[in-house]
């Protein structure tokens, strides 16, 4: 062999040698974990003084901020996910919190225990202390305000936790891979709650406060511990009545009106509660106009009723903006201070609020007058209740729910399926009356819900392509119906009688109330097992819509 190739083959040898390490050495790599530690500020996205938030194990995109050893989270983040209750009245700057017994208020200025302001106002942002938070939430919180990169981890699910614990120490990484960077490290026997497996990791949350991915083959085992609410919630005490509710609402729109209580209700029977529509708003300051009457009130008792008198925003309400009214809180102060004077000088049993055609904005105010009045009239140990409409997405902001918890009863104002300036149809028909209890229980209990039914329909009138109707209590209708000699045919999809007249002024259209619709209106009140039933209104109603109308 020609000792001149022996350089050539040894170089070539030495170049497959390298390149074959190589090749091993990347082969070898790719099965060598990292050891490279996590940026906790990019893995979390905050910087400086803000905070991470993980609600049941899983990170938000708001941030908190932390403050002097203090956290304090977005209170719009807070109303969302963990506790509505927490009001802020921004016309006043005043942070107020309605318990069962009391109202709590607390400003800017307002300190806690420790002596940190218990909010912040970070420009048009408020924020909570997690201290305020602990003390009325129903919350499990591991916070972590001393850390470089802070963060908080809240869990409201109170299921029980699976517990993990290290084999040996094993690295926790930002994603399931052990390329991925390492986020803190979990000794042998170590601790950690599992948040969820897959076939190779585990997702994990470790004592030390950081949520990631650990290898399941280094997990030595997993136990179930008890996650149980040690918080004692307030307890939202309501006054019910012994029996099932028959209500009417008396429309009183003079003083004079009053003096026919005694002959309307002689027509009655079943009735033991009273809603004298006494009420009305008058301006954005929480003033009203009353026709209240003491003698009223005490005839009524003396005939066995309760008398829930009515506040309404539409009877003068021409200069009420309800959204105004109801969002300050000095107002809603005012208001229910009034209220409770008159409630002590007519000796009245109740307060219904009939409180309609809000929009979506003042919806949170709403609510918030329901829960202060609530608490004074639990005081004075009167009966509050709200009338409602039948639920729907676009009236969902009346919540329901959460008149369920503070009001005594939640009432279903179940007509107005069609109503003047819309199209002719049922005032009530059997399905919408149905479909509106069945959307309040999913909200309300049962023992709380007065499904109203209407004491009226309304007469449509169709020419040259418009359409118009006129109210008509069922004792008149009865008599309209007869003088016109209109044929009614029942209508099984209805549950009502239809009947039409070809006239001069165009086509008349009446699905009549009477005593057969009202029949199977008040089986769905006893089929549901409901707290009663409302009437709308007296006056309106032959005798013998009260022998259909009976719930004890």
């Amino acid at each position: 062999m020609n000792e001149k190739r022996i350089p050539i083959f040894m170089a070539i040898g030495l170049v497959i040698l390298a390149v074959t390490g190589l090749v091993g050495w990347l082969v070898i790599r790719q099965f060598i974990p990292t050891k490279e530690p996590a940026n906790l500020e990019k893995v979390l996205g905050v910087t400086g003084e803000e905070t991470a938030i993980f609600f049941n194990e899983e990170l938000q995109e708001v941030k908190g901020i932390a403050r002097d050893g203090q956290i304090y989270l977005p209170l719009v983040w807070v109303n969302s996910q963990i506790n509505e209750r927490f009001y802020w009245d921004d016309t006043e700057k005043l942070l107020v919190y309605a318990l069962p017994e009391t109202i709590v208020y607390a400003d800017k200025r307002t300190a806690g225990s420790t002596g940190a302001p218990l909010l912040l106002e970070e420009g048009e942002e408020i924020y909570l202390s997690m201290g305020l938070i602990n003390n009325y939430t129903a919350v499990d919180i591991n916070s972590y305000a001393h850390e470089d990169c802070k963060r908080v981890y809240l869990d409201n699910r109170w299921e029980p936790l699976e517990k993990g614990t290290a084999g040996k120490r094993s690295a926790v990484r930002v994603e399931a891979s052990i390329k991925s960077p390492v986020l803190t490290y979990v000794e042998k026997g170590g601790e950690f709650v599992v948040i969820s497996q897959s076939q190779e990791w585990a997702k994990v949350r470790t004592a030390d406060g950081h949520t990631g991915y650990i290898k399941n083959k280094q997990i030595a085992g997993i136990s179930s511990q008890e996650h149980e609410c040690t918080m004692e919630l307030p307890q939202y005490t309501n006054i019910s009545m012994d029996e099932k509710i028959c209500l009417v609402w008396h429309q009183v729109t003079s003083d004079n009106a009053n003096e026919a209580m005694e002959q309307l209700i002689a027509n009655t029977s079943g009735v033991n509660v009273i809603a004298p529509t006494w009420f009305a708003l008058t301006d954005n300051n929480g003033a009203y106009h009353s026709y209240a009457s003491r003698s009223y009130v005490d005839k009524a008792h003396a005939m066995g009723m309760q008398v829930w008198a009515a506040l309404d925003n539409f009877n003068m309400g021409e200069n009420v903006n309800s959204e105004i009214l109801f969002a300050k809180t000095s107002v809603r102060k005012k208001l229910i201070s009034s209220l409770m004077e008159d409630v002590k000088t007519y000796d009245l049993d109740g307060i219904n609020l009939d409180i309609e055609g809000i929009k979506p904005e003042a919806g949170p105010h709403y609510v918030q007058f329901i829960r202060e009045l609530s608490v004074s009239c639990r005081k004075e140990g009167i009966v509050l209740s709200v009338d409602n409409y039948v639920p729907a997405g676009y009236n969902a902001f009346y919540n329901r729910a959460e008149q369920g918890q503070v009001a005594d009863y939640v009432i279903v104002m179940g007509y107005d399926e069609h109503y003047a300036g819309g199209e002719a149809g049922s005032v009530a028909s059997y399905n919408y009356v149905k479909d509106g209890i069945e959307k309040t229980l999913a909200l309300v209990p049962k023992e709380k819900v007065i499904n109203a039914v209407p004491f009226y329909t309304r007469i449509w009138t169709e020419k040259d392509g418009e359409t118009s109707s006129s109210a008509m209590g069922i004792k008149d209708a009865k008599q309209w119906v007869e003088e016109n000699d209109v044929e009614l045919y029942w209508q099984e999809e209805l549950g009502q009688y239809y009947g039409e007249l070809n006239s001069k002024d165009g086509l008349k259209q009446i699905w009549m109330e009477e005593e057969v619709s009202l029949g199977l209106k008040m089986d769905l009140i006893k089929e549901n097992d409901l707290a009663g039933v409302g009437c709308w209104k007296l006056g309106f109603e032959p005798a013998s819509v009260w022998d259909v109308v009976k719930v004890n």
